[in-house]
C-alpha cells in the first residue's frame, strides 16, 4: 500500500545537528532536542508495503525519553507512519537517564512487557551478554530488508555490527559526525591547501594534515602563538585507521591492540602533541582569536561557530585518512533501536524500525530537514544565535553516506566500563578505550611509550573479552 502522510518537517530526528556528541558510535536523544523545530508540516507519500500482516502493533517503549513529547504536540515521521499505515501505537515507560539496563533488567525479571528501546553505547555487546535484548534477524520480512533500494547502502554497517552472527543493532540512519572544523580565511590568507578541497581529490590523508599545521604554525606572526588543533579527535584518529581495539573474528572477540596500524595512530597524537600543534582545552565553539586551525567536534558545534566567527569563512571535513587505510573511516552515531529479550512484539518492533528507514531516506522529509537545519537561529534581541550554510550542511550529509566515509564501529565501547567509560576524568579509573584516545593528548606524563601503554591495557582487554568468549 501506499499511505500519504503529514508530518512536521523541522524534527530534529532527521538531522544530522540535533545532539551533542558521544563518543564510540553512540545515539542518545534529550526529549528537546529530537523536538526543537515543529512549527511546519510537510507533505509525503511514503510507501508502506511490507507483506506481513501484524494483529498486535502496540509497542511498551523503554527511555528517558518519549517518541512524541506530548507537551509539544509533535509527532516524528516515523511514529506518524506507524500509526497511519500500520495502526500501530506506543506505550511509553520512563527510563531515568543512565538506568535503562537497570530499568530493563528490572522490568523483564518482574515480567512487565517491555518491547523496543534506544540503542546506547553499552548495549552491544554488554547488554547482549546479559540477555537484555533479542536478535532481529527473525523479523527481516517486516523490516523489508530485502527491498529494492530501502536499505542499500546501509547493509554494510549493519553486518559489521553484527555479534554471534545475528543482528542485534540495525541502524536505520547515520548521523552526528565527528568533523575538523576550520577558516577558509586562513587557509587562504597563509597560502595553504584547502582540506575539503584536497578531500574531494581524495587526497585528505594524515600527511596533509600535518603539513598544513605545521607551515600554519610557522607562519605565525612575530610574537603570537599559533596551534594546529583544539577539541576531540583521539577516538577519530584511532578509527580512522579501519582498524579497532577489539574485534568480532569467527564469533570471537579478539585482542587487537598490537595492530600496527593502532600504533601509527597513537604515535600521530604524539606527534602532534610534541610538534606543539595541540591546543588544550575544550571549547563550545570554533576559537575566535584565530589561533587554531582545526576544532576537533561533532557536528553540533558548526551553527555556534558559525555565528561566532562570521568572517572566517567556515567549513568542516572528516578526520583525515590513514595513509594504510582503503577509505574514509569516520566516527559518527547510529540510530537504531533495539529489540527488549522478553518482548512477544518482535514483528511490530521490526515494523516501526522499518518506518524509521522509509523516514530517514525519504526525498520530502530530507528538504524539510535542510530547510529546518539552514535556518539561522535568534535570540530574542534578534541577534544570530547559529546557523549552518547549505554548503556546509550537504557536506556533512555526505560524511554521513557510508558509502563516502564508512562509520567505524569498535566493540570495545560497548564491553563495560572497565572498557570504556565516558566522562570519566579520573585516569585511574577510566576505561581502556579512553586511555586510548587521550593519553598522549591529555595525558602524556601517565606513559613513558606506545609500548608502555599498550602493553599495561592488554591484559585488561584479554580479560574483558574473556567474560564474551565463554
Amino acid at each position: 500500500m501506499k499511505k500519504t502522510i503529514r508530518v512536521f518537517a523541522g524534527l530534529a530526528a532527521i538531522s544530522a545537528l540535533a545532539t551533542a556528541p558521544l563518543s564510540c558510535s553512540s545515539k542518545h536523544r534529550s526529549v528537546n532536542s529530537d523536538n526543537e523545530q515543529n512549527s511546519s508540516q510537510v507533505q509525503t507519500d511514503i510507501p508502506a508495503t511490507s507483506e506481513a500482516a501484524v494483529k498486535d502493533m502496540n509497542i511498551t517503549w523503554l527511555a528517558d525519553y518519549a517518541l512524541a513529547p506530548a507537551d509539544n504536540g509533535s509527532i516524528p515521521p516515523a511514529l506518524a507512519l506507524f500509526q497511519d499505515s500500520f495502526g500501530g501505537s506506543v506505550s511509553y515507560v520512563l527510563a531515568e537517564p543512565g538506568k535503562k539496563l537497570d530499568k530493563l533488567t528490572n522490568m523483564i525479571n518482574a515480567g512487565e512487557t517491555v518491547d523496543m528501546l534506544p540503542y546506547d553505547t553499552g548495549d552491544l555487546p554488554e547488554g547482549v551478554l546479559k540477555g537484555l535484548y533479542a536478535p532481529l534477524d527473525p523479523y527481516y520480512n517486516y523490516l523489508e530488508m530485502n527491498k529494492s533500494g530501502l536499505w542499500d547502502g546501509m547493509k554494510p554497517t549493519i553486518d559489521r555490527l553484527a555479534y554471534n552472527g545475528q543482528h542485534y543493532v540495525i541502524p536505520y540512519s547515520v548521523s552526528d559526525p565527528q568533523i575538523l572544523t576550520y577558516s577558509r580565511k586562513l587557509i587562504k590568507d597563509n597560502e595553504l591547501d584547502d582540506p575539503y578541497k584536497l578531500y574531494t581529490e581524495g587526497k585528505w590523508t594524515w600527511d596533509t594534515f600535518m603539513d598544513i599545521m605545521e607551515k600554519f604554525v610557522e607562519k605565525a606572526p612575530a610574537g603570537t602563538k599559533r596551534y594546529g588543533i583544539n577539541g576531540w579527535f583521539g577516538q577519530s584518529a584511532l578509527l580512522s585507521t579501519g582498524h579497532t581495539v577489539v574485534k568480532s573474528e569467527g564469533g570471537r572477540l579478539v585482542n587487537n591492540i598490537s595492530d600496527p596500524s593502532l600504533e601509527k595512530a597513537e604515535k600521530l597524537m604524539q606527534d602532534i602533541v610534541q610538534k606543539g600543534l595541540y591546543r588544550t582545552g575544550w571549547r563550545d565553539y570554533y576559537p575566535t582569536d584565530l589561533s587554531t586551525l582545526f576544532f576537533a567536534s561533532a557536528d553540533y558545534t558548526l551553527g555556534a561557530s558559525n555565528a561566532k566567527n562570521g568572517d572566517a569563512d567556515l567549513m568542516a571535513v572528516p578526520f583525515p585518512k590513514s595513509p594504510d587505510a582503503d577509505g574514509y573511516y569516520g566516527v559518527s552515531a547510529f540510530n537504531a533501536k533495539m529489540l527488549a529479550a522478553n518482548s512477544s512484539h518482535g514483528e511490530a518492533v521490526a515494523t516501526y524500525i522499518m518506518c524509521e528507514r522509509y523516514a530517514a531516506t525519504d526525498k520530502k522529509l530530507a528538504e524539510a530537514a535542510k530547510k529546518s537545519a539552514t535556518a539561522v537561529k535568534k535570540t530574542g534581541n534578534s541577534i544570530d544565535k547559529s546557523y549552518v550554510t547549505e554548503e556546509q550542511y550537504d557536506a556533512l550529509m555526505s560524511y554521513t553516506d557510508p558509502s563516502k566515509v564508512v562509520p567505524a564501529f569498535d566493540f570495545g565501547c560497548g564491553m563495560g566500563g572497565k572498557m570504556y567509560s565516558p566522562g570519566d576524568y579520573n585516569y585511574d579509573s577510566m576505561g581502556v578505550i579512553d586511555k586510548l584516545e587521550r593519553t598522549f593528548l591529555d595525558y602524556p606524563d601517565r606513559a613513558e611509550s606506545w609500548e608502555a601503554l599498550r602493553d599495561g591495557l592488554s591484559a585488561i582487554i584479554d580479560a574483558e573479552a574473556g567474560r564474551f568468549n565463554k
